[in-house]
């Protein structure tokens, strides 16, 4: 399987976001694959929720980005079974040493290119548009939207895709929308259900059939540092999360079969 690079990515807090990137990266290492987590966030919420403590790193994303250090000596195997490079408010100071250097933009590439092989690098972007999401969009090959079904999200998914368009122009011509996906979904609320019909039509394809349902506890997990397939397996968040990492998984089959399939070809001569 050729690795995918994956960035959990939307400027509007509280959508899911972090949620997502913790959740998919456990149920994909349940499907199987070994999986890289990428904390971006300052906040550190993707660390705490794989049940690393933010407030007890020797080192952390900021040393692995700023100052060079080794990947074996920042990242660590969570309880979920995938990998993790954490994150905490240290952070923020990359923002701003980052701003100065010349490969301010691609640095994050080049440290997963030296990071070893893994299936999915799935990295969690901070809720906002700035120089480490930059650096998260110009790594990946795609972007996976969590959008929760309400007004306010939906308007700013106009401005991240715009970013997604200059990115592309910028040199990651290849950066694709990995999917939107439906967080927080309430079939008995009307605005969730037309929300949910408005993105189907303007997006189609590009919706995941996923849906990610409120559930209780699913919010719960994260206080125990624990993916929530750990923490209650049966209940409908858990599943809808590996159904999650089964679509994203046969996507990337498909792209590798089509990928075998062209090499194969025999050229054509004049």
């Amino acid at each position: 399987m050729r690795a995918r690079r994956i960035a959990v990515a939307n400027q509007k807090g509280g959508v899911g976001k972090t949620t997502t990137s913790v959740n998919l990266a456990a149920s994909l290492v349940a499907d199987d694959a070994s999986v890289l987590l990428v904390d971006l966030d300052p906040q550190g919420n993707a660390t705490m929720g794989s049940g690393v403590d933010k407030y007890d790193l020797e080192t952390s994303t900021y040393e692995w980005l700023v100052d060079d250090v080794p990947f074996d000596r920042v990242a660590r195997r969570t309880e979920g079974g995938f990998d993790l490079v954490p994150a905490n408010g240290d952070l923020t100071a990359a923002e701003v040493a980052l701003m100065s250097a010349d490969d301010r933009g691609t640095r994050l590439r080049m440290r997963l290119d030296a990071a070893g092989e893994f299936d999915f690098v799935v990295v969690d972007c901070p809720p906002s548009l700035n120089v480490l999401t930059l650096n998260a969009l110009m790594a990946v090959d795609g972007v996976l939207v969590p959008l929760q079904c309400e007004y306010f999200p939906l308007e700013g998914l106009t401005d991240l895709l715009l970013t997604i368009r200059g990115v592309r122009e910028r040199g990651n011509s290849g950066l694709a929308i990995e999917g939107i996906l439906r967080t927080m979904y309430d079939p008995r609320n009307r605005l969730s259900r037309d929300v949910s019909r408005q993105l189907l039509e303007y997006f189609g394809e590009d919706v995941f059939r996923t849906v990610i349902p409120r559930n209780v506890r699913l919010a719960e997990a994260p206080s125990h540092g624990l993916p929530v397939i750990l923490y209650d397996a049966s209940c409908t968040g858990a599943r809808a999360y590996r159904a999650l990492a089964g679509e994203v998984r046969r996507a990337q089959d498909v792209r590798n079969r089509a990928e075998a399939g062209s090499e194969a070809a025999p050229a054509l001569t004049a």
